[in-house]
């Protein structure tokens, strides 16, 4: 197998995307992932850019990495200044890693009017930068900003800079398609043509997605003879993005016959991609090829049904290959397959004829008609399954609640207290609790009542609340549309998360619903651990 060289530049290149912010602690974590999954080149960023990425340098050095090695960035020396005086050169060198890349001008309408310099001017300062860092670093990498536009505006000139950059001794020339604008088509002949130019020189490739061309450009590349690819963990980056590593190392390693991490580190990747997803303190893009949480996940009857006989079926890789997994989804769209197939998830094995999967089918898709989503909220389909089958224990009743809202003058906020009346068993409690808005308050309410017999509610968090506001048709309604709310809840506790789901015109009932879920999940969860620790130690005895 061949090997391609992986260069990440998530830390420099990706933190330019307008949502992306990382401190140098943020950089050193996700440094030292990058470095477990087998990344070969990590670019910690641009030392004389900012004080961020001077204490990355510093601080890295404290870390024993096991397969990775540091690049600092940089561009070609000032026109008006020689190497040896030129503050960008010099930072890079007192970063001391052992790889530099250092980027130039390759398009002559940067040269004219970024650099405003002559084009004569810019190839002695691709030379002189490349031939001053060439002797003090073990590998020298240059990025040709702008390579295929400079090449389709003017060929020759183009080629000059990467012969400049040659000859002044850089390992890799990285051919850039900064503007993300290049077809496949025009980036296979342009390689091909710098091949025949320079048929000595190794070449890399780093691509952005201006025109969701990226991966593909940068695979293409591969086909083509070169020997490193820059991306980007979830293609973070600026505009469009660059180029996705969570895409191209798994469609180099199993469908193109190349090596890019060792063998035993490819599924590490999903749980990788989503780490920095959540150090970058972004939403995890649920379909992103390979890694997303929708990328096996099969939602139609049909489907479910083949890939219970045959995950090939609909699968093109086995999930578990990049760390992913296999997903039965629960929607309108569900037939007995999936029902049967999240049954025995939960430990029943049904058959397709039991009136119960016939029932639970017709109630799941015309709750679903109301607006109820199972597919996220499966903690709440796992209760509506148990319920059906009489398998679930009813904790609590909440037979009663208010909610008031009172606006003093002086007051920045409302105040808002929840009255409720919980009946436990035989017990019935009366309590109110007050709460930083109304559903808080109500949360508040209910553990307040009912901690003294579930002590255990105590360890629940609520981590995250969605709300969102659809239309459902209502024929008895002249306007024809109603606004319904759908609230989706996750609660947490030190072991595992889990969400629930309510539905109403108001948005307090839909929290109520939800929130009534989250508590009842708990104790069910609980209560479903407790019994399998009784079974293992009557079969241990």
């Amino acid at each position: 197998m061949k090997t391609v060289k992986i260069y990440d530049t998530t830390l420099r290149d990706g933190t330019q995307s307008e949502d992306v912010h990382l401190s140098t602690e943020d950089k050193i974590r996700i440094a030292q992932k990058l470095d477990e999954l087998g990344i070969h080149y990590i670019e910690g960023g641009w030392p004389a850019s900012n004080p961020t990425d001077q204490r990355f340098f510093q601080e890295i050095k404290n870390y024993d990495l096991k397969n990775a090695q540091i690049s600092a960035f940089g561009s070609t020396h000032l026109a008006k200044k020689s190497p040896k005086n030129d503050p960008n050169l010099n930072s890079l060198l007192q970063a001391r890693t052992p790889v530099v890349t250092i980027f130039g001008k390759t398009w002559d309408i940067h040269v004219r009017e970024a650099l405003r310099t002559t084009l004569e001017r810019n190839l002695e300062l691709i030379y002189n930068s490349l031939a001053y860092l060439r002797p003090k670093v073990k590998e020298l990498f240059f990025d040709a900003e702008h390579f295929f536009d400079g090449f389709k505006a003017n060929r020759d000139y183009a080629l000059a800079c990467l012969k400049k950059a040659f000859e002044a001794g850089a390992d890799v020339l990285v051919l850039c398609d900064t503007n993300g604008g290049t077809i496949c088509s025009e980036l296979s002949a342009i390689i091909e043509q710098v091949q025949k130019e320079l048929p000595e020189a190794s070449l890399g490739i780093h691509t952005h997605n201006d025109s969701e061309l990226a991966v593909a450009n940068s695979l293409i590349a591969v086909e083509k003879g070169i020997v490193q690819v820059q991306g980007t963990i979830n293609g973070y980056g600026e505009r469009c993005g660059n180029a996705n590593l969570c895409s191209i190392i798994p469609n180099l390693q199993l469908k193109m016959g190349y090596t890019c991490l060792p063998e035993d580190k490819l599924n590490l990747l999903t749980s990788i991609s989503h780490f920095v997803s959540e150090v970058a303190n972004l939403p995890s893009f649920h379909r992103q090829p390979f890694v997303g949480k929708s990328a096996f996940a099969h939602k139609g009857g049909v489907h479910v049904s083949a890939v219970r006989r045959n995950p090939k079926t609909y699968e093109h890789i086995t999930p578990e290959s990049v760390g992913n997994k296999q997903r039965i989804l629960l929607s309108d769209l569900a037939g007995q397959s999936n029902i049967l197939f999240k049954a025995r998830q939960y430990g029943f094995h049904l058959d397709k004829d039991d009136p119960f999967v016939l029932d639970l089918l017709s109630r799941l898709k015309d709750l679903e008609s109301q607006g109820y989503e199972y597919t996220a909220a499966e903690a709440s389909f796992e209760l509506l399954l148990n319920r059906t089958l009489g398998r679930a224990r009813r904790y609590f009743t909440l037979e009663e609640f208010r909610i008031l809202e009172t606006k003093r003058v002086e007051d920045r906020e409302p105040i808002s207290e929840a009255t409720v009346r919980v009946r436990v068993g035989g017990m019935l409690e009366h309590t109110a609790a007050t709460g930083k808005g109304p559903v808080n308050a109500l949360d508040n309410a209910l553990r307040k009542a009912l901690e003294k017999f579930y002590p255990a509610l105590s360890e629940v968090e609520l981590l995250d609340f969605k709300v969102r506001v659809f239309s459902v048709l209502t024929h008895g309604d002249l306007s024809g549309t109603a606004s319904r709310v759908r609230v989706l809840i996750e609660s947490g506790d030190h072991q595992s998360r889990w969400i629930t789901v309510g539905v109403s015109y108001n948005i307090i009932e839909a929290s109520r619903q939800a929130l009534e879920d989250a508590l009842n999940y708990k104790l069910f969860k609980d209560d479903k651990e407790k019994l399998t620790k009784a079974i293992i130690e009557v079969k241990e005895k």
